[in-house]
This record gives structure tokens, C-alpha cells and sequence, in this order.
């Protein structure tokens, strides 16, 4: 039967993962076996003590880091992009559901579970997501978003609407997913369509968030955030994401 399957795979997964992390893990043990000796002596006193107990603290978390490191390399080789079959007012875009049915077998296989912080603040509904490796490790990003009210949406739908765009922001910046038009093969190029208003006030957004300079390069490519093509949507965020400085961002 198809059961006995997914333990081998999970004990292939877990022997990779440990191996970058080899030389951190002998040298954690090696300081624990210095604390517990130090332990033991009267004569150590409370300040060496600590010392120790940071230098041990710093030797995990590089070991996680490691971890972390290497699993994700090897994951981003097996994330696909994702389809865009969903439809809307604001045109075609990737699900949530899609997004989350395609990444969650590869995440799990590489260790890797995501979760979500949403909090209701006076300018809007910011979205936090939070990657973990099971080692201990986690990275996270925040999207500040208006509640959307296209489509005359009433508050419940809007904040719904706001929430899933979001999420799926997120989590494509945390695993640097793409999209991609269902059944593109580039034959659509011809007609390009701009980024939606909605799209346009990410954009800008984030732009506002970002160096001097990246705003210079911006102006240069692009002019304004309402002449961005709509295909260069999810690649421009991801990018301007990275550049913005968050005290900027979120304040």
C-alpha cells in the first residue's frame, strides 16, 4: 500500500538536512561539556558562567541558521510557479488555495510550516507571515494593506478580500514563488496590460519605503506605479520588498 511510503522519504529529508549541520552540533556538545565541568567547580564564578552560556546560545543559533540555509536551497530547486486560474475584478491572479495545495507537500518535506499574524491597525490590516524550519529558525515579512473596497465590497468583504491578497503576498516573498498566467506560452505578450489601482497603491507602497536610490531606478524604468505592466507586478513587489526598510514601511 501507498502508507509505508511518505517515513522513508521523511528520513531521507531529515539525513540531508543534518549534514552542513555536523560541525556546529560537535562544537555545541564540546561547549555544553565545558559548562557542565564548570558547573560542578566552586570556584567558577557567575560571570564566566555566562560568558559560557552565550557562547552556546551562539553556536545554535548558527547551527539553526545552517539548517535553515541549506533546507531552503534545496526546496527552492522543487517550488514550481503558480498557475494564475483565478478570476476577478482586477483580472487573473494565483489562489491562496492553489498557492498553499502547491508549496505545502514541498514545504513539509524540507521541514519548513508557515503561519500568518493579522492585525487591524488604524491605516489598515497588516499581514505578517512567518516562516519555520523544524531546527528552530524562522524568517518573517509584514505587508501593510488598505482594506479593499473595489467591487463596492461592504467592510466584512473587504477585509476579508484584504487578508487573502496578503497572505498570498507574503507568502510568495517568504518562498519567492512566481505566478504565471495559466496556459501562457507568450503568444499574450502582444497586449500588455497595466497593473490594477489596486496593484498601483502596493507599488507605491513600497516604493515610498525604499532608498533614494531604488526610487531614482524606479522613476527611470517604470515613470509611475500606474504605468507598471501587470506582468511585471509580482517580480517588481518582490524585489521592492526586499529594498524597503521596514521602520519606513510600517510607519
Amino acid at each position: 500500500m501507498a502508507t509505508p511510503i511518505p517515513p522513508p522519504q521523511a528520513k531521507n529529508t531529515s539525513q540531508r538536512s543534518p549534514h552542513p549541520a555536523a560541525p556546529p552540533i560537535q562544537e555545541s556538545t564540546a561547549i555544553i561539556q565545558v559548562i557542565e565541568r564548570a558547573a560542578l567547580n566552586p570556584e567558577v564564578d557567575i560571570d564566566k558562567m555566562e560568558r559560557l552560556l552565550q557562547m552556546q546560545e551562539r553556536v545554535m543559533d548558527r547551527q539553526v541558521l545552517m539548517a535553515y540555509s541549506a533546507a531552503m536551497a534545496a526546496m527552492q530547486t522543487e517550488l514550481p510557479s503558480i498557475a494564475e486560474r483565478g478570476q476577478g475584478n482586477n483580472g487573473a491572479y494565483a489562489t491562496l488555495e492553489d498557492i498553499v495545495d502547491t508549496v505545502r507537500p514541498i514545504m513539509q518535506r524540507h521541514g519548513f510550516a508557515v503561519s500568518f499574524r493579522i492585525q487591524t491597525q488604524e491605516r489598515g490590516i497588516q499581514i505578517t507571515g512567518v516562516l519555520m524550519h523544524q531546527d528552530g529558525h524562522r524568517e518573517e515579512t509584514s505587508m501593510l494593506l488598505p482594506a479593499d473596497v473595489s467591487g463596492n465590497k461592504n467592510a466584512v468583504q473587504a477585509f476579508g478580500s484584504s487578508t487573502s491578497y496578503g497572505k498570498r503576498y507574503v507568502l510568495c516573498a517568504l518562498l519567492n514563488v512566481t505566478t504565471r498566467g495559466q496556459d501562457d506560452n507568450g503568444q499574450t505578450a502582444a497586449a500588455v496590460k497595466g497593473v490594477t489601482t489596486f496593484q498601483a497603491s502596493q507599488l507605491k507602497q513600497l516604493i515610498a519605503a525604499c532608498p533614494p536610490t531604488t526610487q531614482e531606478w524606479f522613476v527611470g524604468k517604470y515613470g509611475e506605479a500606474e504605468r507598471v505592466p501587470r506582468s511585471d507586478f509580482d517580480k517588481l513587489r518582490a524585489s521592492l520588498h526586499k529594498r524597503a526598510q521596514p521602520h519606513r514601511q510600517h510607519h
